[in-house]
């Protein structure tokens, strides 16, 4: 099994970063989201400075206006943390904050999962408002003379909100009449960017791969009180998805990489967790070739060293 990218031209001749500019599209996602901490007023500071015989402008304080552990509470971010992590799931990361890589045939089933999670996360504000009134009614008990009504909205309604995206990458094209010449020297930026992005894309595959062959070797190595570690299915289940997310993402910038994330693929397809705990012989044998993997992996992660690349500000 060869994991390279589905739908990519061939195109021998074009380079990784071309293929990424021709391929994929960015894609940005940011929040409206309420503040649940405040800052002290000076005089506050003040007040809680001379418990301590302190000065108030040395002293940094604050206040947590909501009870963020409340279920209500907790649904309305959990929409958001599995957003992220589908966002982030399906795209490459791009050198600019709040943007990243998806592919162009993928934009429709992205566009209707993010229609999915805002329609989630305006339902679990609505549960969340309706309990609104006990929460303040909990912070008013519990910061005593620090709670001030105004702190708080009439209403968590529109407070919460998921928005997206898909900001242009590429020169304006109006730039190729006025100045051509300027025009180019834009187009050499945005190859660097996506130059930039190739090498992001490579370190975060590295990483994560790294990381989870690491972790499944030192569960099916070695004893525990001498009987075999303990490993959870997830353990084959995350490398199983790493593969098949390699497979949509991958560019085929670099081959070394290529190689090795498939002998990794190799070495555990169509192994079931239990037949690993049901097996010992089988476990040192996975445990040995993954191994083999790790080592290799950990000598392209030295040789590749992390490039200190700068995110423009927002």
């Amino acid at each position: 099994m060869t994991l390279t990218v589905d739908g990519n031209p061939s195109g021998a001749t074009t380079t990784p970063s071309s293929r990424l500019q021709t391929t994929m599209a960015a894609a940005r996602l940011s929040f409206t989201w309420l503040g649940v901490r405040k800052s002290l007023s000076s005089h506050q500071r003040e007040q809680a400075a001379d418990s301590f015989g302190a000065e108030g402008k040395y002293l940094s304080a604050g206040k947590k206006l909501l009870d963020t552990s409340h279920p209500a509470f907790k649904a309305v971010t959990s929409v958001r943390s599995r957003t992220v992590s589908f966002w982030k799931g399906v795209s490459l990361p791009y050198p600019e904050p709040g943007i990243r890589l998806i592919r162009q045939d993928a934009i429709a089933v992205f566009d209707s999962q993010i229609a999915e999670f805002k329609e989630e996360l305006s339902e679990a504000v609505v549960q969340l408002d309706q309990h609104f009134g006990e929460l303040r009614q909990a912070a008013r008990i519990r910061l005593g003379d620090l709670y001030c009504p105004d702190d708080y909205p009439h209403s968590l309604i529109g407070m919460f909100a998921i928005e997206h995206d898909y900001p242009s990458v590429e020169p304006p094209d109006y730039l190729r009449r006025l100045n051509p010449a300027l025009y180019e020297q834009e187009c050499r930026r945005m190859q660097s960017r996506f130059d930039d992005a190739i090498h992001m894309a490579e370190q975060a595959f590295l990483e994560e791969i790294s990381r989870l062959i690491e972790h499944l070797t030192e569960r099916l190595s070695g004893d525990s009180d001498g009987k075999p570690k303990v490993f959870r299915d997830s353990a084959i289940g995350n490398l199983t998805e790493f593969f098949e997310r390699f497979r949509q993402l991958n560019v085929r910038s670099n081959p070394q990489l290529d190689e090795l994330v498939d002998r990794a693929c190799q070495v555990v397809s169509g192994i079931q967790p239990h037949q690993l705990r049901d097996s010992s012989e089988l476990r040192q044998r996975v445990a040995n070739q993954l191994g083999a993997v790790q080592s290799s992996l950990d000598g392209l992660l030295v040789d590749r060293p992390r490039r200190n690349i700068l995110r423009r500000p927002r």
